[in-house]
């Protein structure tokens, strides 16, 4: 469900009737009498989304979250191939699969309510019963993990405290639970031993720097051990523990511009270099009996997977397929066969299954989600390139060329911005990227400043300037699209959601002749009022935002020059902003406010709120909605322009 406005009147309409407009004006066509094909916006979200992959207790088949219903379910997919049996049916709350149970046909789900993030934990029974784990209306849970017999599972939940996660113990038969560690101090859980016996916490102290605990829960009146004393800044994530319990595995920038993987040995305090790469370490990770070592390197904004045969020290050979990476990798508990989804710029994810106990068995194909409407040869494939910024710093970006654009052919562009703060635009499927494309909108993905992956000197360049540092690094990007020759120089907007959002805004009210349209979805206006009201389940991570960004007690002065709403009436270009009324990140009223302010300037401005929705889009009709006013906000204001001069 949505509501839609649009200058001068501040009335809601049925979104229902916009998009029977669009849909025929969208209608799939050819372009200059060649093979080309445009698509409208149901085809391509008519394209399914699975992710997730986990091996039922006989390895016979494989549960996943897909949104083939029209909202994210569970469902289950036989390793030999055929149809998907659908196993959640909810029509108005995303579903998403968690675990299955390793000794039967039951399996561990969650799901929220319209995107309000109380996430709460969920048995379904085989019978088709679902029973709740998490108490409380206003809690979130968390699974953890299994424990190493399968008698019970770990639960992490802040009913205790809305401010902090405690661990639990739950009994996988009768669901009743012990507490195995009370958090009065704020740490992030990061993960046990299978034991349930060791627990790895972090521990905050900024954006930059944080510290690795681990907790003896046979020793409860003991305090958590510090293991990564250091100076200076360094951040830490999880790997892992081994599998007999003896060892903590960790990833640290230590001494090094890129995430390494440690491993501490809990009984001789012992820290060794496991493994590093060029490139941050986004996981390292064994599978269950140990053969194998799954490790996810971020290289230049695409994932690479490496596997370790431990038993022979040698690299397992990667399945050789279709362009595009692989990832998702989860290897069932006999290790005896594996699931990965293969992700391309024009291909959405893919779940395959391939078995490892045959030597030379070729990867089964077990899902096709790329919508049958669709010839692939119409997408289009991103380069990664890099401009020089306005102190002449290299900005990494992702630039998508539309498939008829050419010099005497020139096409309006789109800066696109990634969330975060401290997110990073990756190659990939995108449905709303590719919709764009294929209606003539080339986009520049920017990586500014402050983007993860490239290091951690360039993760810091922004801190404390947002709205500047990073804001310039867009407009350059701009002043890089006007040097390409396909690309129309007096048409390029701006577009991003979240922190992207944020940077829409931003641009704007800050650099209000750089752009000449833009597309807020979801972004902060006013970040005075943002941090104030984080949920209390983010108070862990408050030192670490208030570091990157400000304090709203001591420092409103400096977090007023940088909201874009109180400099809305700088605001000249046409903007439509889109919005989840159930958004806790960034409350609905950082919108509303925002579009009173320019409706105020008299600049054309719209407005999409989708009542059933919080941070993101789950409901698949509610995308649809959004990317068909994306198109036409940009064909009147981009497009437009060139029609009107």
């Amino acid at each position: 469900m949505s509501r839609i406005s649009s200058r001068p009147s501040n009335r809601y309409f049925d979104s229902r009737h916009m998009g029977s407009i669009a849909l025929l004006a969208l209608a799939c066509s050819s372009v200059h009498g060649g093979d080309f094909k445009t698509y409208d916006a149901e085809t391509f979200f008519n394209t399914t989304t699975m992710f997730g992959a986990s091996f039922t207790h006989d390895e016979k088949a494989i549960l996943f979250t897909s949104d083939a219903s029209g909202i994210f379910n569970v469902y289950r997919q036989p390793v030999e191939g055929g149809k998907p049996i659908q196993m959640t049916f909810s029509e108005d709350n995303a579903t998403y699969a968690v675990s299955a149970f390793p000794e039967d046909d039951r399996f561990l789900f969650e799901a929220d309510t319209a995107g309000n993030e109380l996430t709460h934990i969920f048995v379904r029974t085989p019978d088709g019963d679902s029973i709740d784990l998490t108490p409380g209306q206003k809690s979130r849970g968390q699974f953890v993990g299994w424990q190493e017999d399968f008698t019970g599972f770990f639960l992490q939940t802040n009913e205790r405290n809305p401010r902090y996660m405690d661990l639990y113990r739950y009994d996988a038969k009768t669901y009743d639970r012990e507490m195995l560690f009370e958090n009065s101090k704020g740490y992030n859980l990061l993960g046990t031993s299978r034991d349930g016996r060791w627990v790895a916490l972090l521990m905050i102290k900024d954006n930059a720097n944080d510290n690795i605990f681990v907790f003896d829960t046979t020793m409860p009146d003991q305090e958590p051990r510090l293991i990564t004393r250091h100076d200076g800044d360094v951040s830490h994530g999880f790997a892992g523990f081994s599998i007999d319990g003896s060892t903590l595995y960790y990833l640290s920038d230590a001494g090094n511009e890129f995430r390494r993987v440690w491993s501490y040995g809990l009984a001789s305090h012992q820290h060794e270099l496991v493994q590093e790469a060029d490139w941050d370490i986004m996981f390292s990770r064994l599978s269950w009996n140990g053969r194998y070592l799954v490790t996810g390197v971020n290289a230049d904004a695409r994932t690479i997977i490496t596997i370790l045969d431990t038993a022979t020290g040698k690299p397992m050979k990667m399945p050789r397929l279709h362009r595009g990476d692989i990832t998702g990798v989860r290897i069932a508990r006999s290790e005896n066969l594996m699931a990965f989804y293969l992700n391309g710029d024009t291909s959405p994810s893919n779940l395959f299954v391939q078995a490892l106990d045959k030597p030379g068995a070729r990867a089964r194909r077990l899902s096709n989600t790329l919508s049958k409407k669709i010839d692939e040869r119409n997408l289009v494939d991103s380069s990664v390139i890099r401009y020089p910024s306005f102190d002449g710093l290299e900005i990494p970006a992702l630039l998508y060329k539309p498939k008829l654009a050419a010099p005497d052919a020139k096409v309006p562009a789109l800066v696109w911005v990634h969330g975060g703060p401290g997110g990073q635009s990756r190659s990939g499927y995108s449905a709303n990227i590719q919709y764009l494309l294929n209606h003539g909108y080339a986009i520049l993905a920017v990586n500014n400043r402050g983007s993860s992956g490239y290091g951690k000197t360039f993760f810091h360049l922004d801190d404390r300037k947002h709205g500047d540092v990073d804001l310039k690094d867009c407009v350059h990007g701009r002043k890089y699209l006007e040097t390409l020759d396909w690309v129309d120089a007096d048409r390029i907007g701006i577009i991003g959601g979240s922190y992207g959002g944020y940077m829409v805004a931003a641009a704007l009210a800050f650099e209000p002749e750089a752009f000449d349209a833009g597309i807020d979805i979801f972004g902060v206006t006013n970040w005075l009022r943002t941090l104030k009201s984080i949920p209390p389940w983010w108070a862990s991570y408050r030192r670490s935002l208030f570091a990157e960004l400000g304090d709203p007690e001591k420092e409103e002065d400096r977090l007023h020059a940088y909201s874009p709403l109180f400099h809305a009436s700088n605001i000249k270009r046409p903007l439509l902003v889109v919005q989840g009324a159930n958004d806790v990140r960034v409350l609905k009223a950082e919108s509303d406010d925002l579009v009173a302010a320019v409706q105020a300037n008299g600049v054309p401005v719209e407005y999409i709120v989708f009542d059933d929705e919080g941070h993101g889009f789950r409901n698949k009709q509610n995308r649809i909605t959004a990317a068909m006013a994306y198109r036409d906000f940009l064909d009147r204001y981009l497009k437009g322009k060139r029609n009107k001069d």
